[in-house]
């Protein structure tokens, strides 16, 4: 069984790999939890899954947190008897990456770009939606060009909640109306027409300096939902990070 992290600012993903499926976890980030904590909660949610603790072979870890990362490959030298890898600089991915610096690359981006070559044909455009919400451009002979990121749906909901003396706290879901008729509504409306547009217009422009005609995979908890009414989204496909974290450890696991 592998183990796999995907650790955010705001969410932790992770996923236990046994027998060719997924069966994942969202947690919210806690940098104030200890390893042990982190031992007692995993072990927990393996068990009430009906999956053995003891039968973890590997683990592998994506964040973007250096702290936390630090505290769950603790957390598996401890409760798990498992090979650790994480992913940065050193690691094999196979991936050609033509920005800049590759080395300001996040962890996660690089794992959803090499999941995603090896589920679809180049060229690509992946969006994930997480803490930011990260646009990734890879060319038509697999090389990362770069990107854009914006801040994440949640980023921008909290910081109307928290700047503001008035506006409430509210659950981000599809409105059904563009025109709120009351406070909730016309926040829910304002975050995810604003957003639909603000990912359809980057698609737009990111395809306009493609060559070809790029496959447009989302990613990430909110992807089905604004997938639905998005212009230019092919593909969801949920598992996106969790299926890299998978293909980078097994190239990294013969070392």
């Amino acid at each position: 069984m592998l183990l796999a992290f995907d650790i955010g600012n705001i969410r932790i993903v992770a996923g236990a790999f046994i027998q060719g499926r997924w069966i994942d976890w969202e947690i919210q980030t806690d940098r104030l939890k200890t390893a042990d904590e982190y031992g007692i909660l995993f072990k927990s949610l393996l068990l009430e899954a009906g999956l053995d603790p003891a039968k973890v072979q590997g683990a592998v870890i994506a964040g973007v947190v250096p702290p936390l990362t630090g505290v769950i490959e603790k957390m598996l030298q401890k409760y798990f008897n498992a090979r650790i890898i994480v992913v940065g600089p050193g690691i094999k991915t196979g991936l050609s990456i033509r920005i800049e610096n590759p080395r300001e690359i996040g962890a996660d981006l690089i794992v959803n770009a090499v999941a995603a070559l090896h589920r679809y044909q180049p060229p690509l455009i992946i969006v994930d939606f997480g803490t930011a919400t990260t646009f990734c451009a890879i060319g038509a002979d697999g090389a990362y060009l770069g990107g854009a990121i914006a801040p994440g749906m949640d980023i921008a909901g909290e910081a109307l909640f928290a700047q503001t003396a008035k506006l409430p706290r509210f659950e981000m879901v599809r409105p059904k109306n563009v025109i709120g008729k009351n406070t909730i509504g016309s926040l829910q409306s304002g975050l995810y027409f604003g957003y639909l547009g603000l990912v359809d217009s980057l698609i737009s422009r990111m395809k306009a300096e493609l060559k070809g005609n790029p496959v447009v995979v989302a990613t990430g908890s909110l992807a089905s939902m604004i997938a639905a009414d998005a212009k230019y989204i092919d593909r969801v496909d949920q598992n996106l990070t969790l299926e890299g974290l998978r293909l980078v450890y097994e190239m990294n696991n013969n070392d």
